[in-house]
């Protein structure tokens, strides 16, 4: 599914569901996917879960930080690179990555192959900053409102540094 067809959401009383591997709503944003597995709504707020599948060598931001929110990224597949402040790290399959709200970071596929990952976003609610900017509309500031800063100029360094490449949209 994606962002403009079903969007039949839980919410925290309803219960116990399932969600399965193809289950939930999808999107492209061209640097990685999002699949939403549990909006904030569906949490009562404390969290939203996605999925993010990245192609192999794919820088998936620019260095940015959120002032709203904590998230950890759990590698399911591959390896993923992230840049936390001025540390580098590596994650393999298994591996949890903490990304605090307030901290300079940015993450990509490190490998040859893809890279599935699981981001808990904490309190939840910046799942919508992914609905919005996958969506038909303008999307200046979309970020703002999210409490969010980008670093665009770190985009030539990261690739350069780690071998990736960013695609940007086709029009």
């Amino acid at each position: 599914m994606n962002v403009g067809g079903d969007r039949r959401r839980f919410d925290a009383t309803q219960g116990p569901r399932l969600v399965g591997p193809a289950d939930g709503e999808a999107v492209d944003l061209v640097t990685l996917g999002v699949r939403f597995m549990v909006w904030s709504v569906e949490s009562g707020g404390g969290f939203s879960l996605v999925e993010h599948p990245i192609a192999p060598r794919v820088l998936c931001a620019p260095l940015h930080r959120h002032s709203h929110e904590d998230e950890y990224s759990y590698v399911l597949d591959g390896r993923m690179g992230a840049q936390l402040g001025n540390d580098v790290v590596f994650a393999g399959v298994g591996d949890l990555v903490f990304k605090p709200r307030g901290q300079w970071h940015t993450f990509w596929n490190a490998g040859d192959t893809p890279c599935r990952i699981l981001e808990i976003i904490s309190p939840g609610g910046f799942e919508r900053f992914f609905a919005e900017v996958a969506g038909p509309e303008e999307n200046v500031g979309t970020a703002a409102r999210y409490g969010m800063e980008f670093d665009v100029d770190s985009i030539p360094r990261l690739c350069a540094e780690h071998g990736l490449t960013f695609p940007v949209p086709s029009d």
